[in-house]
C-alpha cells in the first residue's frame, strides 16, 4: 500500500510565556506557513511543565478575539475558562473547550482553582482554526466537549480514537466545526496500529503527546514532535505504537484559499476588516468580563 509521508517534522523550541499559567510554542507561522496548514492558523503547544502550588491561579486576563476559533485541549491539569457572552467551564484529562470568536468576544484562562492550590503537571494544546469569509461575522458560541461524552471508536481491546470532530470510520464526533475538519485524540497501546484517511488535499498533521509512534512502519516519531504530512499524493498513514500509553492528536482541515489579514488577536480577510475589528473592540462591541 502506499503510504501518505511525512513532509515535516518540528519538536518544540523557542516557547513563550502567555500570561503566568501557559509557556507554549508554536509550531504554525514561521518553519510551516499559516497557509500550507489552513484552516489551522495556530497550534501551541504547552509541553509538561510542573507548576508550584499557588492559591491565586495563574492565567491570562481578559482579551479579545474574532474572526477564528481557539480550540482548547486540556492533557495534564485543569483550565478554567470564562468568556463576555456568559460562557464558564472547566477541563481536565481529554477535555476540550471549543470557543468560536466569530463577529468578537472577549474571554480569559486561568489555571482551575483547585489545581492552582495543589500544584502538578500542566500540558495543554490550544488551535486557532480559521473561520471562512462568510462566518467571519457569525455569533460567538461556547462548545463544552467532555471526554467521557465523545464518540469513542475502538482499535483493539485495548485502544481507541476519540473524535473531537468531523468523523472516523463513519462514526461522527460531538464537535461542530464551520469548515471540514476532522480532529482525533488516539490512545494507543504498544503494538497496536490504527490507519487514518482523508482527502489528500487537506491540510494534516499529527502531535505525539505521549509515548512514541512508528508512522508507516518507516519513521520513528517521539514525544512532543510534531509532523505534517505532504499532499496531493496518497490519503492514507498508519501509526503503530512504539511504547505504552501512546497519545496522538490527528487534525487534518480542508484549507480555506482566502486571504488572511491577521494582527494580534484578530484573524480576518482584509486590511479594511481588521481596521474594523479593533474598532468595534475599544467601542466596547465584543462585550464585557
Amino acid at each position: 500500500m502506499n503510504y501518505r509521508n511525512i513532509e515535516q517534522v518540528l519538536t518544540p523550541r523557542n516557547f513563550n510565556w502567555v500570561g503566568d499559567a501557559f509557556y507554549t510554542t508554536s509550531f504554525i507561522g514561521k518553519e510551516i506557513p499559516r497557509t500550507r496548514m489552513s484552516p489551522f492558523f495556530a497550534v501551541g503547544y504547552n509541553a509538561d511543565i510542573d507548576f508550584e502550588a499557588k492559591e491565586i491561579p495563574r492565567g491570562v486576563g481578559a482579551h479579545p478575539h474574532k474572526g477564528f476559533e481557539t480550540v482548547t485541549i486540556a492533557y495534564k491539569g485543569k483550565i478554567e475558562h470564562k468568556d463576555s457572552r456568559g460562557n464558564h467551564g472547566v477541563i481536565g484529562e481529554g477535555d476540550v473547550q471549543w470557543m468560536t470568536a466569530g463577529s468578537g468576544i472577549l474571554h480569559q484562562e486561568y489555571h482551575e482553582e483547585e489545581f492552582s492550590k495543589r500544584g502538578g503537571t500542566f500540558q495543554m494544546v490550544q488551535m486557532w482554526v480559521n473561520l471562512p469569509a462568510k462566518d467571519k461575522e457569525t455569533a460567538p458560541k461556547y462548545q463544552d466537549l467532555r471526554v467521557g461524552e465523545m464518540t469513542r471508536v475502538p482499535i483493539d481491546e485495548r485502544s481507541f480514537v476519540n473524535v473531537i470532530a468531523g468523523e472516523y470510520q463513519g462514526q461522527q464526533g460531538t464537535g461542530t466545526t464551520f469548515s471540514p475538519i476532522d480532529l482525533y485524540n488516539a490512545y494507543l497501546q504498544q503494538g497496536s496500529s490504527a490507519k487514518f484517511t482523508f482527502n489528500n488535499t487537506w491540510s494534516t498533521a499529527i502531535l505525539v503527546i505521549e509515548g512514541s509512534v512508528m508512522v508507516n512502519d518507516s519513521q520513528e516519531l517521539a514525544k512532543d514532535s510534531f509532523a505534517m504530512f505532504e499532499n496531493n499524493a496518497a490519503d492514507t498513514f498508519k501509526l503503530t505504537a512504539t511504547s505504552e500509553d501512546t497519545l496522538v492528536l490527528i487534525m487534518s482541515g480542508e484549507p480555506l484559499n482566502e486571504p488572511i489579514a491577521h494582527y494580534g488577536p484578530f484573524v480576518m480577510n482584509t486590511q479594511e476588516q481588521l481596521a474594523q475589528a479593533f474598532e468595534d473592540f475599544h467601542a466596547g462591541k465584543f462585550g464585557r468580563l
